[in-house]
């Protein structure tokens, strides 16, 4: 593998990291949205990630990340009793979203420490290779 590949790996895990970021924020602004009708509620969607393996060497250790799929989450939605809400069915309930704000918060610092963790992957490289070129002289 060549010594440049880092930077393929450690830019790719940067790039699903940022896209990550992207579904976090849009769960968290969608958190308070109301809907009268359980097919219009907001679900959470979460992020499917794969392996992107070495298409000329199949037994070669993973070269990169990237997003699979954008799944909504299977957890149930919220149903309330409020009557008097504007966006009240003709039964009286409203639907909230399935997005727990507590866990897209965790997701949010994962996905921001694991963005700066290739980041330092990406210095240290940089800084070998650096160190490499200096042993010549």
């Amino acid at each position: 593998m060549s010594s440049f590949k880092i930077f393929d790996i450690a830019g790719s895990g940067m790039n699903a990291q940022n896209l990550r970021l992207n579904i976090v924020s849009s769960n968290l602004a969608n958190v308070d949205a109301v809907s009268s009708s359980m097919e219009e509620t907001y679900r959470a969607r979460e992020p499917v990630f794969r392996a992107m393996l070495d298409k000329l060497n199949h037994d070669a250790p993973a070269v990169g990340v990237s997003m699979a799929a954008v799944v909504e989450s299977k957890a149930p939605l919220v149903r309330e009793y409020a009557p008097d809400h504007a966006m009240a069915d003709p039964d009286g309930y409203i639907y909230r979203p399935n997005v727990n704000a507590v866990e897209e918060m965790a997701n949010m610092i994962s996905a921001s420490r694991s963005y700066q963790n290739n980041v330092e992957v990406l210095n240290s490289a940089r800084q070998m290779m650096i160190s490499t070129i200096n042993l010549g002289r």
